[in-house]
Order: C-alpha cells, then sequence, then structure tokens
C-alpha cells in the first residue's frame, strides 16, 4: 500500500515536471512576441509557479522524515 503511494507521487511528480517543462518552453518562445497578451503570459508564470509549488510538496512527500 505504501508503495503504491509513492509510485502514485512518482507518477504524478513526472506529470507535473513535464508540464512544467513544456510551459518553460513556451513562455520562452512566446516572451519575445510583442503581440503576445501580457495578461495571458501572466497567468502561464503564474502556472508556472504553482506547478513548482506542486513539485516542491510532492518532492517532500517523498523525502523520508529523520528524527533527530
Amino acid at each position: 500500500m505504501i508503495d503504491d503511494n509513492i509510485e502514485e507521487i512518482r507518477r504524478r511528480l513526472a506529470e507535473l515536471q513535464s508540464e512544467h517543462r513544456d510551459l518553460d518552453d513556451l513562455l520562452v518562445r512566446v516572451s519575445v512576441d510583442p503581440s503576445m497578451d501580457q495578461l495571458q503570459l501572466q497567468r502561464m508564470k503564474k502556472r508556472k509557479l504553482a506547478l513548482k509549488d506542486q513539485i516542491a510538496r510532492l518532492e517532500n512527500q517523498l523525502i523520508p522524515d529523520i528524527i533527530a
């Protein structure tokens, strides 16, 4: 059961990392386009930051707790 949960976290983590990379690539391409809607650009940047936060939370779940 715990292994299933870890695998689910790893799967979700891979999905989010892929989406983050894709969004980063898209932002690089469209940021040089002067006709790009600035509101849409800001929304993509906000989504990218949200993905980064979700990725960090999932990565923290994969790190075992160390009792000091």
